[in-house]
């Protein structure tokens, strides 16, 4: 199961996105409900592989689960 980046928790900080070995997390554009840059999980891209989870300093940003309703996406 993919997981995913909760936006408005998400701080920008990168790490996820500089260590996924399938590069398929991606900068958000504009920012979210706390003024910071974010970023999102490309669902179909994931591999659950959870070095997202790992590296990520900000609490609770990444989940271990899909949850579409908590990550918004370019539309």
């Amino acid at each position: 199961m993919p997981h995913t980046i909760v936006t408005n928790i998400c701080e920008g900080v990168a790490d996820c996105a500089n260590a996924c070995p399938v590069a398929c997390i991606h900068s958000g554009p504009g920012k979210n409900n706390k003024g910071t840059d974010w970023y999102w999980v490309d669902f179909d891209s994931c591999i659950d592989c959870g070095i997202c989870l790992e590296v990520c300093p900000v609490e609770k940003a990444v989940l271990a689960e899909e949850r579409p309703e908590l990550q918004q996406t370019p539309e």
